[in-house]
């Protein structure tokens, strides 16, 4: 490792810029050729070229529902896999409303990430927010028909301890109020976890969970993704 005044980067990397997220802790985009990698401290939280399950979040959500044209709630933009994804499963009239947190993910997101984006940011059906994603379920009511979270590496506050409030029994409460009938909660996590499955249960869900390779055509590397539906 080498220090480079902003963030600890491995030898051949190059650091980009670096994010202060709300609430404290500090994101650190890096680069390495065309590889791109937003990292937390040591962890990395997301690389451009992982993207498989961060897409099946979306598109096992929307398998799950009748309506393509609904409106959706995805919770971190992140590089946008989740996103893109969705653009491709949904219709043409239905609603994305993305809520990220940091500001600056969405500056990258407009530069040194724009070729990653394409122009899904551009899409009349996008409506992006810089936000607390718990903030926008909080103040819905049946307003959704597709919750996708992807804001930590799993059903913890890793990245920002405010993210408990997510998936803690009142927070998963609060996602099933916001939701319609029939609609579905995704969550993504980089391993299972018995006691969010049984959280998620006891919040009025029937529960999936999926284990899927983190790369469409390698097993090495496998996440988890809770499909909770709300009853119709």
């Amino acid at each position: 490792m080498q220090q480079t005044g902003h963030a600890a980067v491995s030898e051949g990397f190059e650091f980009i810029d670096t994010a202060d997220i709300p609430g404290g802790g500090t994101l650190h985009l890096i680069r390495r050729g065309d590889f791109f990698s937003i990292q937390f401290d040591d962890d990395e939280l997301m690389g451009s070229h992982v993207r498989h399950s961060e897409q099946a979040l979306a598109t096992l959500a929307r398998e799950r529902l009748g309506d393509a044209d609904g409106r959706v709630l995805i919770g971190g933009l992140g590089m946008g896999f989740t996103l893109g994804a969705a653009l491709g499963a949904w219709g043409p009239d239905a609603q994305i409303v993305v809520a990220e947190l940091v500001p600056k993910v969405v500056t990258w997101a407009k530069g040194p990430l724009a070729h990653i984006f394409g122009g899904s940011l551009a899409d009349p059906r996008v409506a992006l927010e810089v936000a607390d994603v718990h903030d926008v379920i909080v103040r819905a009511s049946a307003s959704f028909d597709a919750i996708l979270l992807d804001v930590d590496n799993g059903p913890d506050g890793l990245v920002q301890l405010a993210n408990d409030r997510l998936y803690c029994n009142w927070g998963l409460r609060a996602a099933y109020a916001a939701l319609r009938p029939g609609g579905v909660l995704a969550i993504w996590s980089s391993y299972s976890d018995a006691d969010f499955f049984a959280r998620l249960g006891h919040a009025g869900f029937a529960v999936e969970e999926i284990t899927i390779p983190a790369e469409q055509y390698d097993d090495d590397v496998r996440h988890t993704i809770w499909l909770a539906s709300k009853p119709r």
